[in-house]
């Protein structure tokens, strides 16, 4: 059965509820207020670069999608944040050099420094409106809520800034398992938590690959969250 809603009030109470539900992050709880490109403009103007932001969004988008997953095997847990902290500089490296711009930064680490931190703050996200509704009726309930996500270690203080962390108690990121959705052992780590089997949880996410996909293959009922 194929499960596709638009937002998280359209999931259906006749859909009986599991063990767990397991919530993506980013593009389901949550998106970059404004946009990437826009917020990479205002930030670079202050170092004296100027760049029209969809030039800047477009780029983005396409280091992202073309860069490998955000895990790194074997890699100490007191190495992590660094290797991601590196991940994401190149990407943005690629952004400015395919627009154009790189080499007009005087100081591109500090820039960096400063862009980096500024997606920790709630300045930088937008709750969607659909989302504590949902959340507070679930937690009224018996299931477990916690969030599966690809995204790095900040997301532990995203949540908190946008006072969503009390209403999960677990949170599994790719690079604390070294997998990324749509990999099985992401979603086998995140089960573990909770003692439960794939049949007795749902996972919900935006990503039809990574997410409904994912999820499917790994034995979870996927509900895909189409927001557009």
């Amino acid at each position: 059965m194929q499960h596709y809603y638009s937002t998280l009030l359209d999931i259906p109470a006749a859909l009986p509820l599991p063990k767990a539900i397991l919530l993506d992050a980013f593009g389901t709880l949550f998106g970059v207020r404004g946009s990437v490109g826009h917020i990479y403009s205002e930030i670079a103007s202050k170092y004296g670069v100027n760049c029209q932001p969809e030039l800047l969004n477009k780029y983005f988008y396409t280091a992202f999608k073309n860069s490998p997953p955000c895990v790194f095997p074997g890699v100490p847990a007191d190495e992590i944040a660094e290797r991601e902290y590196q991940w994401w500089r190149e990407i943005n490296r690629q952004t400015f050099t395919a627009a154009g711009v790189i080499t007009q930064f005087a100081d591109f680490d500090r820039f960096f420094q400063e862009l980096y931190r500024y997606f920790t703050t709630a300045a930088a996200w937008e709750v969607y409106p659909d989302v504590i509704p949902a959340l507070t009726s679930w937690q009224r309930s018996p299931v477990q809520l916690g969030v599966l996500s690809n995204f790095d270690s900040r997301l532990y203080t995203v949540l908190q800034v946008l006072e969503l962390d009390r209403y999960f108690s677990t949170v599994t990121i790719s690079t604390a398992v070294s997998a990324a959705k749509p990999q099985p052992e992401i979603f086998t780590a995140a089960l573990a938590k909770y003692q439960c089997t794939p049949a007795s949880a749902w996972h919900i996410g935006d990503s039809f690959d990574d997410d409904y996909l994912g999820a499917s293959r790994a034995g979870l009922t996927a509900i895909w969250l189409n927001r557009s």
